[in-house]
Protein backbone atom coordinates (compact mmCIF):
# COMPACT_ATOMS: atom_id res chain seq x y z
CA UNK A 1 0.00 0.00 0.00
CA UNK A 2 1.36 3.47 -1.23
CA UNK A 3 2.65 5.17 2.05
CA UNK A 4 0.59 8.52 1.61
CA UNK A 5 -2.90 5.53 1.41
CA UNK A 6 -1.52 4.29 4.78
CA UNK A 7 -1.34 8.07 5.87
CA UNK A 8 -5.24 8.96 4.92
CA UNK A 9 -5.96 6.27 6.64
CA UNK A 10 -4.58 7.18 9.83
CA UNK A 11 -6.26 10.87 9.09
CA UNK A 12 -8.48 11.76 11.81
CA UNK A 13 -12.33 12.14 10.85
CA UNK A 14 -12.80 16.02 11.56
CA UNK A 15 -16.17 17.36 13.09
CA UNK A 16 -16.15 21.32 13.26
CA UNK A 17 -19.20 21.81 15.76
CA UNK A 18 -20.08 25.51 15.22
CA UNK A 19 -22.33 27.33 17.75
CA UNK A 20 -23.40 30.99 18.43
CA UNK A 21 -23.25 31.20 22.27
CA UNK A 22 -20.56 31.05 24.95
CA UNK A 23 -18.70 28.34 25.96
CA UNK A 24 -19.93 28.19 29.73
CA UNK A 25 -23.48 28.43 28.71
CA UNK A 26 -25.86 24.73 28.99
CA UNK A 27 -25.38 24.34 25.28
CA UNK A 28 -21.29 25.06 25.40
CA UNK A 29 -20.83 22.88 28.14
CA UNK A 30 -22.62 19.98 26.60
CA UNK A 31 -20.68 20.87 23.27
CA UNK A 32 -17.41 20.48 25.04
CA UNK A 33 -18.61 16.95 26.39
CA UNK A 34 -19.49 15.62 23.14
CA UNK A 35 -16.00 16.46 22.06
CA UNK A 36 -14.87 14.18 24.89
CA UNK A 37 -17.05 11.53 24.54
CA UNK A 38 -16.83 11.20 21.06
CA UNK A 39 -13.38 11.09 21.34
CA UNK A 40 -12.93 8.14 23.66
CA UNK A 41 -15.90 6.28 22.42
CA UNK A 42 -13.78 6.01 18.69
CA UNK A 43 -10.28 5.77 20.03
CA UNK A 44 -9.58 9.22 18.59
CA UNK A 45 -10.26 8.34 14.96
CA UNK A 46 -13.05 11.29 15.18
CA UNK A 47 -11.49 14.60 16.23
CA UNK A 48 -14.27 17.64 17.40
CA UNK A 49 -13.54 21.02 17.21
CA UNK A 50 -15.74 23.29 19.07
CA UNK A 51 -16.10 26.64 17.78
CA UNK A 52 -18.44 28.86 19.98
CA UNK A 53 -19.92 32.16 20.44
CA UNK A 54 -19.96 32.66 16.61
CA UNK A 55 -16.57 31.83 16.29
CA UNK A 56 -16.88 30.57 12.89
CA UNK A 57 -20.47 31.68 11.35
CA UNK A 58 -23.40 33.70 12.99
CA UNK A 59 -26.79 32.73 13.63
CA UNK A 60 -28.14 33.07 9.95
CA UNK A 61 -25.14 31.66 8.21
CA UNK A 62 -24.55 28.73 10.32
CA UNK A 63 -27.31 26.18 9.13
CA UNK A 64 -26.34 27.76 5.31
CA UNK A 65 -22.39 26.48 6.12
CA UNK A 66 -24.03 22.83 7.47
CA UNK A 67 -25.84 22.15 4.34
CA UNK A 68 -22.78 23.17 2.13
CA UNK A 69 -20.68 20.74 4.28
CA UNK A 70 -18.45 23.59 5.50
CA UNK A 71 -19.04 22.69 9.28
CA UNK A 72 -20.22 19.03 10.36
CA UNK A 73 -22.08 19.70 13.01
CA UNK A 74 -24.49 22.71 14.70
CA UNK A 75 -27.01 23.18 17.63
CA UNK A 76 -29.00 25.88 16.71
CA UNK A 77 -32.39 26.83 18.52
CA UNK A 78 -35.14 25.68 17.79
CA UNK A 79 -36.90 29.10 15.81
CA UNK A 80 -34.40 28.66 13.58
CA UNK A 81 -36.31 25.63 11.45
CA UNK A 82 -39.30 27.58 10.89
CA UNK A 83 -37.14 30.16 8.16
CA UNK A 84 -35.57 26.55 6.84
CA UNK A 85 -39.40 25.15 5.77
CA UNK A 86 -39.89 22.88 8.59
CA UNK A 87 -42.29 25.43 10.25
CA UNK A 88 -43.60 22.72 13.07
CA UNK A 89 -40.54 23.30 15.13
CA UNK A 90 -41.91 26.77 16.34
CA UNK A 91 -44.52 25.26 18.42
CA UNK A 92 -41.93 25.21 21.18
CA UNK A 93 -42.13 28.78 21.00
CA UNK A 94 -45.63 28.92 21.80
CA UNK A 95 -45.69 30.84 25.10
CA UNK A 96 -46.13 29.40 28.09
CA UNK A 97 -46.89 25.91 26.31
CA UNK A 98 -44.65 23.78 28.60
CA UNK A 99 -45.05 23.90 32.27
CA UNK A 100 -42.13 22.33 33.64
CA UNK A 101 -38.88 20.39 31.80
CA UNK A 102 -40.82 17.38 33.04
CA UNK A 103 -43.43 17.99 30.60
CA UNK A 104 -40.37 19.11 28.02
CA UNK A 105 -39.64 15.97 27.95
CA UNK A 106 -42.36 14.34 27.03
CA UNK A 107 -41.99 15.58 23.65
CA UNK A 108 -38.49 15.84 22.91
CA UNK A 109 -37.77 12.82 24.25
CA UNK A 110 -40.70 10.53 23.17
CA UNK A 111 -41.87 9.76 19.56
CA UNK A 112 -43.58 13.25 18.57
CA UNK A 113 -39.89 14.59 19.18
CA UNK A 114 -38.17 11.95 17.01
CA UNK A 115 -40.74 12.35 14.07
CA UNK A 116 -39.68 16.23 14.49
CA UNK A 117 -36.03 15.25 14.09
CA UNK A 118 -36.76 13.23 10.99
CA UNK A 119 -38.56 15.61 9.09
CA UNK A 120 -34.88 17.33 8.94
CA UNK A 121 -34.22 15.09 6.48
CA UNK A 122 -35.75 16.44 3.27
CA UNK A 123 -33.35 19.83 3.88
CA UNK A 124 -30.27 17.85 4.17
CA UNK A 125 -29.36 17.28 7.72
CA UNK A 126 -29.92 14.62 10.26
CA UNK A 127 -31.63 15.24 13.64
CA UNK A 128 -29.76 13.96 16.03
CA UNK A 129 -31.27 15.54 19.47
CA UNK A 130 -32.81 17.96 21.36
CA UNK A 131 -30.58 19.84 23.88
CA UNK A 132 -32.11 21.58 26.85
CA UNK A 133 -31.16 26.03 27.66
CA UNK A 134 -34.36 26.18 30.06
CA UNK A 135 -36.86 29.01 30.21
CA UNK A 136 -37.14 32.43 29.02
CA UNK A 137 -37.65 35.74 30.90
CA UNK A 138 -38.11 39.53 29.91
CA UNK A 139 -35.58 42.08 30.31
CA UNK A 140 -35.40 45.92 29.85
CA UNK A 141 -34.54 49.03 31.42
CA UNK A 142 -37.86 49.48 33.12
CA UNK A 143 -40.01 47.02 35.57
CA UNK A 144 -41.73 44.59 33.47
CA UNK A 145 -44.46 43.25 35.95
CA UNK A 146 -47.57 43.45 34.10
CA UNK A 147 -47.67 42.28 30.21
CA UNK A 148 -48.64 46.13 29.67
CA UNK A 149 -45.64 47.50 30.45
CA UNK A 150 -44.10 46.08 27.32
CA UNK A 151 -46.03 48.28 25.05
CA UNK A 152 -44.41 50.57 22.80
CA UNK A 153 -40.69 48.48 23.82
CA UNK A 154 -38.52 47.19 20.74
CA UNK A 155 -37.51 43.58 22.16
CA UNK A 156 -35.33 41.36 19.77
CA UNK A 157 -36.56 38.26 18.77
CA UNK A 158 -35.17 34.81 17.07
CA UNK A 159 -36.88 34.57 13.40
CA UNK A 160 -39.97 33.19 14.07
CA UNK A 161 -43.29 34.09 13.52
CA UNK A 162 -44.37 32.53 16.64
CA UNK A 163 -42.05 34.86 18.53
CA UNK A 164 -43.43 37.86 16.43
CA UNK A 165 -46.86 37.20 17.46
CA UNK A 166 -45.99 36.83 21.19
CA UNK A 167 -44.15 40.41 21.16
CA UNK A 168 -47.12 42.07 18.98
CA UNK A 169 -49.95 40.13 21.43
CA UNK A 170 -47.95 42.49 23.99
CA UNK A 171 -47.85 45.65 22.70
CA UNK A 172 -43.87 45.13 22.27
CA UNK A 173 -42.25 46.06 18.43
CA UNK A 174 -40.91 42.34 17.55
CA UNK A 175 -36.95 42.85 15.94
CA UNK A 176 -35.37 40.02 14.79
CA UNK A 177 -31.81 40.23 15.05
CA UNK A 178 -28.40 37.86 15.41
CA UNK A 179 -27.91 36.97 18.81
CA UNK A 180 -24.15 37.87 18.49
CA UNK A 181 -25.23 41.59 17.55
CA UNK A 182 -27.70 41.64 20.74
CA UNK A 183 -25.53 43.29 23.40
CA UNK A 184 -24.00 46.40 21.36
CA UNK A 185 -27.62 46.93 19.91
CA UNK A 186 -29.45 47.18 23.75
CA UNK A 187 -25.74 49.43 24.39
CA UNK A 188 -27.13 51.59 21.59
CA UNK A 189 -30.62 51.78 22.94
CA UNK A 190 -31.29 50.41 19.06
CA UNK A 191 -33.25 47.61 20.80
CA UNK A 192 -35.03 47.98 24.42
CA UNK A 193 -35.34 44.99 26.11
CA UNK A 194 -35.04 40.64 25.43
CA UNK A 195 -35.91 37.17 26.41
CA UNK A 196 -33.35 34.80 27.52
CA UNK A 197 -32.83 32.41 29.79
CA UNK A 198 -30.70 33.83 32.95
CA UNK A 199 -27.65 32.00 31.61
CA UNK A 200 -27.74 33.68 27.98
CA UNK A 201 -28.24 37.04 29.27
CA UNK A 202 -25.67 36.53 32.32
CA UNK A 203 -22.82 35.32 29.90
CA UNK A 204 -23.82 37.96 27.47
CA UNK A 205 -23.06 40.62 29.93
CA UNK A 206 -26.30 41.56 29.84
CA UNK A 207 -26.45 42.67 32.97
CA UNK A 208 -24.66 45.61 32.03
CA UNK A 209 -26.93 47.03 29.80
CA UNK A 210 -30.53 46.05 31.11
CA UNK A 211 -31.80 47.30 34.72
CA UNK A 212 -34.98 44.99 35.26
CA UNK A 213 -35.33 41.35 34.57
CA UNK A 214 -38.24 39.64 35.19
CA UNK A 215 -38.57 35.77 35.75
CA UNK A 216 -41.67 35.03 33.70
CA UNK A 217 -40.71 31.38 31.92
CA UNK A 218 -42.74 32.59 29.57
CA UNK A 219 -40.89 30.10 26.96
CA UNK A 220 -39.07 27.55 25.94
CA UNK A 221 -35.23 27.89 24.68
CA UNK A 222 -34.09 24.74 23.19
CA UNK A 223 -31.54 23.48 20.35
CA UNK A 224 -31.46 20.65 18.23
CA UNK A 225 -28.17 19.28 17.15
CA UNK A 226 -27.89 18.36 13.95
CA UNK A 227 -25.03 17.09 11.23
CA UNK A 228 -24.50 17.28 6.96
CA UNK A 229 -26.80 14.39 5.51
CA UNK A 230 -23.95 13.39 3.38
CA UNK A 231 -21.18 13.64 6.07
CA UNK A 232 -23.18 11.52 8.00
CA UNK A 233 -24.28 8.85 5.80
CA UNK A 234 -20.85 8.18 4.53
CA UNK A 235 -19.01 7.47 7.75
CA UNK A 236 -18.09 3.69 8.88
CA UNK A 237 -21.07 2.60 10.76
CA UNK A 238 -19.47 1.57 13.52
CA UNK A 239 -17.58 5.36 13.89
CA UNK A 240 -21.46 6.40 13.73
CA UNK A 241 -22.71 4.12 16.23
CA UNK A 242 -19.84 5.06 18.70
CA UNK A 243 -20.74 9.20 18.02
CA UNK A 244 -24.56 8.10 18.81
CA UNK A 245 -24.32 7.06 21.48
CA UNK A 246 -21.53 9.75 22.62
CA UNK A 247 -24.84 12.37 21.39
CA UNK A 248 -27.08 10.30 23.67
CA UNK A 249 -24.79 10.73 27.46
CA UNK A 250 -23.99 14.51 25.85
CA UNK A 251 -27.71 14.68 26.05
CA UNK A 252 -28.50 13.75 28.63
CA UNK A 253 -25.68 16.03 30.35
CA UNK A 254 -27.28 19.18 28.87
CA UNK A 255 -30.54 17.94 30.63
CA UNK A 256 -29.08 17.62 34.06
CA UNK A 257 -26.94 20.56 33.84
CA UNK A 258 -29.63 23.18 32.65
CA UNK A 259 -31.59 24.11 35.18
CA UNK A 260 -28.48 24.81 37.46
CA UNK A 261 -26.71 26.78 35.36
CA UNK A 262 -29.53 29.14 35.21
CA UNK A 263 -29.54 29.05 38.34
CA UNK A 264 -26.78 29.65 39.00
CA UNK A 265 -26.56 32.72 36.50
CA UNK A 266 -29.91 34.36 37.90
CA UNK A 267 -28.10 34.09 41.35
CA UNK A 268 -24.64 36.19 39.49
CA UNK A 269 -27.74 38.58 37.84
CA UNK A 270 -28.33 39.35 41.40
CA UNK A 271 -25.36 39.43 42.84
CA UNK A 272 -23.80 42.26 40.14
CA UNK A 273 -26.19 44.93 41.78
CA UNK A 274 -26.66 46.46 38.35
CA UNK A 275 -30.12 44.62 37.42
CA UNK A 276 -32.91 43.78 39.57
CA UNK A 277 -35.04 40.83 39.74
CA UNK A 278 -38.24 40.01 39.75
CA UNK A 279 -40.10 37.24 39.90
CA UNK A 280 -43.68 37.17 39.39
CA UNK A 281 -46.71 35.76 40.98
CA UNK A 282 -48.74 33.05 40.59
CA UNK A 283 -51.34 36.17 40.22
CA UNK A 284 -49.30 38.08 37.69
CA UNK A 285 -48.42 34.68 36.01
CA UNK A 286 -51.76 33.99 34.93
CA UNK A 287 -52.05 37.71 33.57
CA UNK A 288 -49.43 37.46 31.32
CA UNK A 289 -50.93 33.59 30.06
CA UNK A 290 -54.36 35.54 29.65
CA UNK A 291 -52.40 37.85 27.74
CA UNK A 292 -50.62 35.69 25.51
CA UNK A 293 -53.41 32.73 25.14
CA UNK A 294 -54.78 33.94 21.60
CA UNK A 295 -51.07 32.83 19.86
CA UNK A 296 -51.62 29.51 19.95
CA UNK A 297 -54.88 29.81 18.05
CA UNK A 298 -53.63 32.79 15.76
CA UNK A 299 -50.18 30.26 15.22
CA UNK A 300 -52.67 27.07 14.34
CA UNK A 301 -51.94 27.13 10.46
CA UNK A 302 -48.51 27.96 10.61
CA UNK A 303 -47.69 24.86 13.01
CA UNK A 304 -50.18 22.43 12.19
CA UNK A 305 -53.48 22.29 14.81
CA UNK A 306 -53.09 18.54 14.92
CA UNK A 307 -49.43 18.70 16.11
CA UNK A 308 -50.38 21.32 18.91
CA UNK A 309 -53.30 19.25 20.03
CA UNK A 310 -51.32 16.09 20.10
CA UNK A 311 -48.42 17.54 22.68
CA UNK A 312 -51.65 19.14 24.95
CA UNK A 313 -52.39 15.76 24.68
CA UNK A 314 -49.47 14.15 25.75
CA UNK A 315 -48.23 16.84 28.42
CA UNK A 316 -52.02 16.58 29.49
CA UNK A 317 -52.82 20.09 29.41
CA UNK A 318 -55.56 21.61 27.33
Amino acid sequence: MPSHAVQAQQEPIVIRFSHVVAADTPKGKAAVRFKQLAEEATHGRVRVQVYPNSELYRDREELEALQLGAVEMIAPSLSKFGPLGVREFEVFDLPFLFPDEAALHRITNGPIGAGMLQRLRLKGVIGLAFWDNGFKSFSANRPLLAPSDLTGLRLRIQPSRVLDAQMRALGAQPMTMRFGEVYAALEAGVVDGTENPPSNFYTQGMQDVQSHFTVSNHGYLGYAVIVNRKFWEDLPSEVREALEEAMRKATAYAASISQAENDRALNAIRASGKTQVHVLTETERQAWKKALSAVSVEMEDVIGRQLIADIRRTIGTR
